[in-house]
C-alpha cells in the first residue's frame, strides 16, 4: 500500500541521540578517542581564556568541528557551519544539543590566534601519540622522515621585484595581466605581496616552481603514525634540517644509552649533514644510496634492517597522499608559517586518529 506524503510539518518531536548515529559508525570510534585527549587539555585551555566577559565557544567543539571539516573535506569554515545547522550526525559528534544554534564562520578566525599562541595543536598531536603508546601501537626505535612542499595561498601575479618597481601589467586592478616570462626570478629578488613567508620552490629539476611552504614529518614505522611534523619556509637545506629537528624530540634518553635506533629516508636525505646528525642523536641513518658522491656505504647497508626500513619508509606516501586529498592540503587556506605549522599539525593529529580507529578495531597479534 502506497503511503501519504504529509505536508504539515510536526510541532512536537522527541529525538534520541544514540538512536540516530549507527553504534557503528566511524565518528563513535573517533568520539571515544579524541574526548579523553581534550579533558586532559582543559587545564591549558583555561589559561587561554580570560576569566571574566561573555562566556565564548568551548574550544573543544571548535577543535572538533575542525576535525570533521579535514574527515570530510569541507573546502571553508562557513560551509562548515552550514553543515551544524542541519547534520545531526556533525551536531552529535561536536557537543551541539538539537537546539543550539551553530556558531558563526568568524569564530574559527577569532579562535585562530588563540589556539595558535597555545600550541594547540601540538599538544593535540602528542595526546594521540601517548593513546597509541599506550595500546602498544608505536615502536619507539624506528623511524621514517620525508618532507613535501605545501603550495601557498598566493599566486605567480603577486611575485614582485623586492626593490624597484612592480612587474608590468594592463593595468587592471583586480586581475592584472603580468607578464614574466623570459624574467629571472629568484627568492633573493622577489617575494610574494600576498603571503611574504611562501618562498618559490620546486620538488625536482622537471617541475615547474611553485609558491609552497616546506613541511615534513617524522612517523614510526611500526604502524605508520605520525609522531611529529613541523613547516618552514622552503629555502636551503630546509628538508635535512627540519628531519634533524624532528629527530631531536624522540633521540634516545635515560630509557636507552645506546644507538639502537634507526632512521629511513629517501636519495635527498643521503647528505653528510643529515648522516652526521641522525648519528650524533642516536640513531642508524638508513637513508636510499645515491649513485655518486652518497655519505653511506656497504657497512650500513649490509644489514637486514635497511630492506625493512627502506620498504617500510613508503608508508609516508599515505600521510602526505592523505593530507592533500581528504585534508586540504593540497592548496593552502591560510597565510603566514605559524598559521600553516599549527595547520598541518593539526591535520597529522586528524590521520593519527583515522589510523588508529582503524588499528584498534584490527585484531592484534598475540
Amino acid at each position: 500500500m502506497r503511503g501519504d506524503e504529509r505536508q504539515q510539518g510536526m510541532l512536537f518531536t522527541v529525538v534520541n541521540w544514540e538512536e540516530r548515529i549507527p553504534t557503528d559508525h566511524p565518528l563513535r570510534a573517533v568520539r571515544a578517542l579524541i574526548d579523553p585527549i581534550l579533558r586532559d587539555l582543559s587545564p591549558q585551555f583555561e589559561a587561554l581564556y580570560s576569566r571574566v566577559g561573555r562566556p565564548s565557544v568551548p574550544p573543544e567543539q571548535l577543535l572538533r568541528a575542525l576535525l570533521l571539516q579535514l574527515f570530510y573535506s569541507i573546502r571553508s569554515e562557513r560551509q562548515l557551519v552550514e553543515q551544524l545547522e542541519y547534520n545531526l550526525l556533525f551536531r552529535w559528534f561536536v557537543g551541539l544539543e538539537l537546539d543550539d544554534a551553530a556558531w558563526h564562520a568568524t569564530t574559527f578566525t577569532k579562535n585562530r590566534a588563540r589556539l595558535l599562541d597555545g600550541a594547540v595543536a601540538a599538544n593535540l598531536l602528542a595526546g594521540v601519540v601517548r593513546t597509541a603508546e599506550q595500546h602498544g601501537l608505536l615502536s619507539k626505535e624506528h623511524f621514517t622522515v620525508d618532507g613535501t612542499l605545501l603550495e601557498a595561498w598566493a599566486s605567480q601575479k603577486s611575485v614582485q621585484p623586492k626593490d624597484g618597481p612592480p612587474d608590468t601589467s594592463d593595468g587592471d586592478p583586480r586581475n592584472p595581466d603580468v607578464d614574466f616570462r623570459g624574467t629571472r626570478r629568484s627568492n633573493a629578488t622577489h617575494a610574494s605581496v600576498t603571503d611574504p613567508d611562501a618562498r618559490l620552490a620546486r620538488k625536482s629539476a622537471n617541475t615547474a616552481a611553485i609558491l609552497a611552504y616546506q613541511a615534513s614529518v617524522l612517523l614510526d614505522n611500526r604502524h605508520g603514525l605520525v609522531v611529529g611534523g613541523i613547516v618552514g619556509t622552503a629555502e636551503g637545506r630546509a628538508e635535512v634540517e627540519q628531519a634533524l629537528v624532528l629527530l631531536q624530540g624522540v633521540a634516545p634518553g635515560a630509557g636507552r644509552d645506546t644507538a639502537a635506533g634507526t632512521v629511513g629516508a629517501d636519495k635527498g636525505y643521503d647528505t653528510s649533514a643529515f648522516v652526521a646528525g641522525a648519528r650524533a642523536l642516536g640513531y642508524t641513518p638508513h637513508v636510499a644510496r645515491k649513485v655518486r658522491c652518497g655519505a653511506i656505504d656497504g657497512r650500513t647497508t649490509r644489514h637486514p634492517g635497511y630492506a625493512v626500513s627502506q620498504r617500510k619508509r613508503k608508508l609516508v606516501e599515505e600521510v602526505f597522499g592523505w593530507g592533500k586529498t581528504v585534508g586540504l592540503l593540497r592548496k593552502l587556506r591560510h597565510r603566514g608559517v605559524a598559521t600553516v605549522d599549527w595547520i598541518f599539525t593539526f591535520t597529522c593529529a586528524a590521520y593519527n586518529l583515522v589510523r588508529l580507529r582503524r588499528l584498534l578495531l584490527a585484531p592484534q597479534p598475540g
